[in-house]
């Protein structure tokens, strides 16, 4: 069974998502209910909700929709990353809000939406500090070139568990290795960071992809990392846009074709639940 870490929900008439504007093949309602159902199908047996980047006010309001939706004894939804902004100095208050629910898990602020000097000011990264020690982690979503960024605050943040979304974002449509694979390989150096599985279909050709096509970007990303520091997401609905939930999960058992059972489980279940005690 599958263990998935990156499950997004979007709801227009519950909240507000400015980026959906410029993003028309997602620019619709994505519910729960739509999702279990292909889930249970292709064998995914509890999930963790991602923030989707939701208007800054909606932030909180987002977590209890969430929550909510969690509280369905049918739920598939087992704990949850919210969003945050570790540049603003109200975040050591609710980094103590947050802490008190153990429904959430760990913290994610997209770092390819902002400026990259955003995560290189003083406040973000007091901030991130401040995590360590709360059981919490941080998702970092970055672009290849923007990975020294990343490592940059695992190496200020030692205490923090850091997860690296998307295999790093790969440019698969373009067969692009540089700077990936490099920045790759020195990140998974930090003990503190683990790999996300994660949705890596979006970025290759819809049309033409193939498991050939993702082999070799997965299968550095565990070389790199470890099969102890790796976890499985969908990534759902961003996956839609290359072929599917029940597609991607296809793929990656395909990809995982000879390792031993013991390798599957850790990557499709059994480290997700050690890393945020689902």
């Amino acid at each position: 069974m599958i263990v998935d870490t990156h499950l997004h929900l979007i709801d227009r008439r519950a909240l507000r998502y400015p980026w959906l504007t410029g993003a028309p093949a997602l620019n619709r309602d994505f519910s729960h209910a739509d999702y279990a159902v292909e889930a249970r199908r292709a064998g995914i047996e509890t999930a963790m909700h991602m923030e989707v980047d939701v208007d800054p006010a909606d932030i909180e309001a987002e977590t209890a929709y969430v929550k909510a939706l969690a509280s369905d004894r049918e739920s598939l939804v087992s704990g949850a990353i919210v969003s945050c902004r570790p540049e603003l100095a109200s975040f050591p208050a609710y980094l103590e809000r947050v802490r008190a629910d153990p429904f959430v898990k760990g913290f994610r602020r997209v770092l390819h939406v902002v400026p990259d000097d955003v995560s290189e000011g003083a406040l973000f990264r007091e901030n991130i500090r401040k995590i360590g020690g709360s059981g919490l982690t941080f998702d970092l979503c970055v672009q290849p070139h923007q990975i020294p960024k990343a490592i940059a605050l695992a190496d200020l943040a030692p205490d923090v568990r850091f997860v690296l979304d998307h295999c790093g974002v790969p440019d698969i449509r373009g067969k692009a290795d540089h700077p990936w694979r490099a920045h790759v390989a020195e990140i998974a150096r930090r003990p503190n960071v683990i790999a996300k599985i994660s949705g890596i279909v979006a970025y290759a050709d819809p049309s033409s992809w193939t498991v050939a096509t993702l082999r070799p970007y997965v299968e550095h990303v565990i070389a790199s990392f470890g099969w102890d520091r790796v976890v499985w997401g969908s990534d759902w609905p961003v996956c839609t846009l290359g072929g599917g939930l029940s597609t991607w999960v296809a793929a990656t058992h395909a990809l995982l074709e000879g390792c031993s059972e013991d390798e599957r489980s850790r990557l499709l279940s059994a480290n997700a639940r050690r890393f945020w005690n689902l």
